[in-house]
């Protein structure tokens, strides 16, 4: 019988530090990481939009700045992808974007829009969709789809708040960017924060002033509350 409960004691032994072995990789593998991969544009378009977050941010004090951690950019895509295939993504995104050279188009921001998120809302300036941004937009689409996972949790997001500063509506929003933010329904634009809705309300009933602007690089964030791009995951090179 002595014999017996050793041998037991050491297959538990050795089960739990398979386990123990195993948890990290298993646990790598299952992670999911909430993406954007996104244009950043020129200093015409920055000076435009911090100076529309630097007037949300008086109407609204606690809502976020533009900065380092919340990088103006136009999203082309976002998804949830698998984190041990990011590599993967990043590369694949790399190859779809040869010969294109942002740089050199012109585009036009020409109003203000915002999505509500009672009681505020979140804001941006919206570009004119163009050939070019469609055709880069499918080929990100292209790429990145075999990486590509249904779904994710707030755990995939860059939160400040263990998850609770990640809206609901954001989780649905990224599984289904494809369908919902995406050739027909592209709705390029460069957000500029948060406000709330009265506010923005009277916002885009004043008259907004056009204006061109360029692309200036491009880059993979992972992001954050309200789809911001709170941390750069990979600079995308362009055609100079």
């Amino acid at each position: 019988m002595h014999k017996i409960i050793k041998s037991l004691a050491a297959l538990a032994f050795g089960a739990t530090s398979m386990i123990a072995w195993a948890s990290p990789s298993m646990a790598q593998q299952a992670a999911v990481t909430a993406i954007d991969v996104a244009l950043e544009p020129d200093a015409t378009m920055l000076k435009h939009a911090q100076a529309t977050n630097a007037r949300l941010l008086r109407a609204y004090p606690t809502g976020f700045a533009l900065d380092a951690t919340h990088a103006p950019h136009i999203t082309l895509l976002q998804a949830f992808v698998a984190t041990a295939d990011l590599e993967k993504v990043y590369a694949a995104t790399t190859r779809a974007l040869p010969g294109e050279k942002p740089a050199d188009w012109k585009l036009t921001a020409f109003k203000y829009y915002f999505i509500p998120s009672p009681p505020v809302g979140l804001s941006g300036i919206v570009i004119e969709p163009t050939a070019d941004l469609h055709r880069v937009q499918d080929k990100v689409i292209a790429a990145v789809t075999p990486y590509m996972v249904k779904t994710g949790s707030a755990s995939a997001f860059v939160s400040t708040e263990e998850g609770h500063d990640i809206q609901p509506f954001l989780l649905d929003y990224v599984a289904h960017f494809p369908q919902i933010g995406a050739g027909a329904k592209f709705n390029p634009h460069v957000t500029t924060g948060v406000a709330p809705i009265e506010y923005l309300d009277k916002m885009l009933a004043e008259p907004f002033e056009a204006f061109t602007f360029s692309p200036a690089s491009a880059s993979i964030y992972q992001l954050g509350s309200f789809g911001t791009a709170r941390k750069e995951l990979k600079a995308i090179p362009l055609q100079p």
